[in-house]
């Protein structure tokens, strides 16, 4: 069904021709620039203890959590559908990562997939690494200017309207209240708590998500499609708990892995497969592999074509000049060619004589003479190897059939 395009007051002023100071957005530019110098400060200055690290780690993965399995995977593709306790679960997640609204951060992961590397996609890879990463959210955007995509779902949605509405009372409850008072009241790490539990660990999930949209259109491979930049990176995916395999993401949004191989890494598709053995998680969405087997094969094709076009493979055989059998004896007897024939080819084996694995003997035996029988297992069967090099560098014409 076709969805007709919101429309807007033409006579609002774009944020993007007011002056720079007006333009940024400022809660943005507070929030991400001076969490990393707070998180900075406090590692130089604070002792870690092993409990808080390890209670950081078990936040980050819960908050990274909320984000890959909820925000991306649940709600902006759902790629698989989830009970209402898991929904809550992975909601308040979500706002513990500080990453906007389940509604914000979808709506923009949506445009962002249906105008990826075009001028309406938020983030677009083509503007470069800064603006993809982490510019795209610190200056005002005219959303006029930016595509669209139907985000009728998440609008009605109860929770997500609810979580919407109250999350700033959220992201302080789960962001920052949470991770800084479990240190805090349980063994008195009050500043371990905060600097580590929860500024550091917000900065790190930050920038792995934010490598979702910049280091995983920058570094890997073109595995099933290269229209986009998008790319398959094991590297990504340890960054930002399994989102680097980002091709087939986009090539197969709706799948709710992002790793189909055993050997990769997606923890994300592991604890989706956990919530569903569960009963927590069902629906769960996969693309059918034939069809991601086809996207698969046709790149690889498409990468040897790639290389078999910068390989010399010598003279086409219709530019190759025509001998008659008189002619071709009439040059190794009267001109001293160093002539043979294999399969109805001629080939100068002069410069190959003395590198010649056999000996000279055979191949000196072999001249003015028609070699075909003895090249293809009466006296060796040679392999392609040996095809190859004749065909490239010694063959020099065609023997007339009689």
């Amino acid at each position: 069904m076709y969805i007709e395009r919101p429309t807007y007051k033409r006579d609002k002023p774009s944020p993007e021709t007011r002056p720079l100071l007006q333009r940024l957005h400022w809660v943005h530019v507070i929030l991400l620039s001076t969490t990393p110098f707070i998180a900075l400060y406090g590692i130089l200055t604070t002792a870690i203890s092993l409990k808080t690290l390890t209670w950081g780690v078990f936040y980050y993965a819960f908050a990274g959590l909320g984000i890959t399995a909820g925000y991306h995977r649940l709600w902006s593709h759902t790629s698989y559908s989830a009970t209402y306790p898991l929904q809550v679960f992975l909601a308040l997640a979500g706002s513990a990562a500080v990453q906007g609204s389940i509604f914000w951060w979808s709506r923009d992961h949506r445009v962002h997939h249906r105008y990826t590397d075009t001028t309406m996609d938020p983030y677009d890879a083509l503007q470069g690494f800064w603006h993809c990463h982490i510019g795209w959210m610190l200056v005002k955007k005219d959303r006029r200017r930016l595509g669209y995509a139907d985000t009728s779902d998440l609008k009605t949605n109860p929770l997500i309207r609810w979580q919407h509405k109250y999350y700033p009372l959220l992201v302080l409850t789960f962001g920052v209240l949470l991770p800084m008072s479990v240190p805090g009241l349980l063994w008195g790490d009050w500043r371990g708590g905060f600097f580590f539990a929860t500024v550091l660990r917000m900065v790190l999930l930050h920038h792995a998500t934010f490598c979702v949209n910049s280091l995983a259109h920058t570094i890997g491979r073109h595995t099933y499609d290269d229209v986009q930049t998008a790319k398959d990176s094991w590297i990504t995916a340890i960054v930002t708990m399994g989102e680097g395999y980002h091709n087939f993401h986009h090539q197969f949004p709706n799948d709710y892995r992002n790793a189909i191989r055993f050997y990769q890494y997606d923890p994300t598709k592991w604890f989706i497969r956990v919530m569903s053995t569960l009963g927590l998680a069902y629906d769960l969405k996969t693309f059918p592999a034939n069809e991601i087997e086809k996207g698969f094969i046709q790149m690889r094709m498409r990468e040897l074509e790639a290389k078999h076009s910068k390989l010399t493979f010598g003279t086409p055989v219709n530019k190759l000049p025509v001998y008659t059998e008189q002619e071709f004896l009439d040059h190794v007897k009267n001109y001293k060619k160093q002539w043979m024939v294999i399969e109805g080819f001629i080939y100068d084996v002069k410069p190959f004589i003395n590198d010649h694995p056999g000996g000279k003997a055979l191949i000196l035996g072999g001249i003015g003479k028609n070699m075909t029988e003895a090249f293809n297992g009466g006296v060796y069967q040679h392999h392609n190897s040996a095809r190859n090099l004749m065909n490239t560098s010694l063959r020099i014409g065609v023997l007339q059939p009689l």
